[in-house]
């Protein structure tokens, strides 16, 4: 898997990018840890649930119907904020997929593991995608230390850090041209 780092970066980048008003930072948080979210089936480890089940570590819990569950149930559990508060429910529900769905994707570009079950339950095919650069992630906090750590986190300042950066970069860089004076 990617680290919580990775994750939780991209899940951030993309509630700024799809609620880019700075009002809506509660959501970016809550993007950020839908990104995180799929790694919570690594309790089944603790009750030797096999790695390779349906209920398996990458398995339904990375599909693309658990980030639809996960987005339609936050989403339904939001919509009492008030209105000034709440982003378009369609957004918001769309980040909060486009976040947790984004879980499996980097997973899926690791260097190791299972791949992910990106269709469960219909098909509990385990898929890597062609481009794998991202250093797989030891599984538990107390692993992630020394040199192994370091190759993680090396590899996703590259492949997800710098262009999430690179995108918040080119997003406000947009932003600012629309906003100055006679560009319209």
């Amino acid at each position: 898997m990617a680290s919580i780092v990775g994750h939780c970066a991209l899940g951030a980048t993309l509630g700024k990018l799809l609620l880019p008003e700075r009002r809506y930072w509660p959501y970016w948080v809550l993007a950020a840890a839908c990104a995180f979210l799929p790694d919570a089936d690594v309790i089944g480890f603790k009750f030797h649930v096999a790695y390779a089940s349906l209920w398996g570590h990458r398995g339904l819990s990375h599909s693309l119907l658990a980030a639809a569950v996960a987005a339609t149930a936050l989403t339904g559990g939001l919509h009492w904020r008030r209105p000034a508060l709440m982003p378009p429910l369609g957004r918001l529900w769309l980040l909060l997929f486009l976040a947790t769905a984004s879980h499996g994707l980097l997973d899926a570009m690791t260097t190791g593991g299972e791949g992910v079950a990106f269709f469960s339950p219909l098909d509990t095919t385990r898929y890597f995608l062609g481009l794998r650069p991202i250093a797989v992630s030891p599984i538990g906090v107390k692993k992630f230390v020394g040199e192994w750590a370091a190759r993680v986190l090396r590899s996703e300042v590259q492949w997800i850090l710098l262009p999430c950066a690179l995108l918040l970069v080119a997003q406000y860089s947009l932003r600012r041209l629309r906003t100055a004076p006679g560009s319209r």
